[in-house]
């Protein structure tokens, strides 16, 4: 009976976690371009580096709170109405950031540059934080009653646990930016993020393995304490390679601590999918937040057509993009005349 339930359960886990591994490193280059560059140059290489694909990989957190909206309704009621104040700044902060992107190098003063540049470092910041805030909220809890409303005040969602997720995919996304910019950039690029990943991992992991402790201590099973030492057995890996120049064993390793952490994290959990602070009789889990079982085969149905299409385009995407961005690829920047000329 729970068996679509539970399909679908793993896939927004896979979606959750897609979107955490590609975006992380586009959130993570937007956050370094506030400190990392030293000039202009060095800050276009950052960002062509993720150019052609930041806005595909977005597609990941559309399609994960949309197969959630459809699949668990009750799930994607009571998470995004509780969380309705900081997913409103992720929202914001997301807008800030695309917009920012586009209209920093449409601007020919010092002041228009460093007004986007802030934009889209504090806006990738904000969405990052966010994100794991909801995320986190979704895995340890929230102030559920019986009709799945949050009890408590607006900020009722603001908890220890919450802001370690949000610290937690901060510190993630920063340490992945660097390893990605070191594995797609040259030149000082990526000397710096390689520098960056070598001083800074050992610290910026450890919100991210808090939250998996403290899930694992509340609901752990033998198989997600597993996950657990593999993800912390990556770290090790991630780290060691880098200190070693070895930038695609590095780039990897995070990837994997990543992958077995968010694992390890949502499976302690399973079957719930919003736990209850109250009561746990109030938690919701795979089956009694579910959608009817026709609407899970039908979604099955088009997840199996649409899930390869997508993984097809964005793969050819990678692969057409995967050189090295340095320096000598950024031409000189120039004025750009008005279309319409004043009279």
């Amino acid at each position: 009976m729970d068996f679509l339930p539970t399909v679908w359960f793993v896939i927004i886990v896979v979606l959750w976690i897609g979107y955490l591994f590609l975006e992380g490193f586009d959130l993570g280059v937007g956050m370094h371009m506030l400190f990392s560059a030293k000039n202009e140059n060095q800050r276009r290489v950052m960002l062509n580096a993720i150019g052609p694909v930041w806005d595909g990989n977005e597609v990941w957190l559309v399609t994960a709170i949309g197969a959630t909206f459809a699949a668990f309704p009750d799930w994607y009621a009571s998470l995004l109405s509780s969380l309705y104040i900081p997913l409103v700044f992720v929202l914001l902060a997301l807008i800030f950031r695309a917009v920012a992107i586009e209209y920093r190098g449409k601007g020919k003063s010092v002041r228009w540059s460093r007004f986007w540049n802030a934009a889209l470092g504090i806006g990738s910041l904000v969405a990052a934080f966010g994100i794991g805030v909801t995320l986190a909220a979704s895995t340890t809890g929230l102030p559920l009653d019986a009709n799945g409303d949050r009890v408590g005040g607006p900020l009722a969602w603001l908890t220890p646990s919450t802001i370690v997720g949000g610290l937690a995919v901060v510190g993630f996304s920063l340490v992945h930016a660097a390893t990605f910019l070191a594995l797609k950039t040259d030149g000082d690029v990526r000397l710096a993020g390689n520098r960056f990943a070598g001083r800074v991992s050992p610290i910026a992991v450890l919100p991210l393995l808090a939250w998996a402790l403290i899930v694992q201590f509340s609901s752990g099973s033998p198989l997600s304490w597993a996950l657990v030492v593999v993800a912390a057995a990556a770290v090790v890996v991630a780290w060691s390679a880098n200190r070693g120049g070895s930038e695609g064993l590095a780039f990897v390793g995070f990837g994997l601590f990543l992958i077995a952490a968010m694992a390890a994290i949502f499976l302690a959990q399973y079957p719930v999918v919003l736990p209850s602070t109250i009561s746990r009789s109030f938690d919701l889990t795979v089956a009694s937040a579910s959608s009817a079982p026709y609407t899970l085969g039908v979604m099955s149905v088009v997840a199996c057509f649409g899930i390869p299409l997508v993984l097809a385009y964005q793969g050819w995407t990678y692969w057409v993009f995967r050189k090295r961005v340095s320096a000598s690829h950024i031409p000189e920047a120039h004025p750009v005349e008005p279309a319409v000329r004043r009279a």
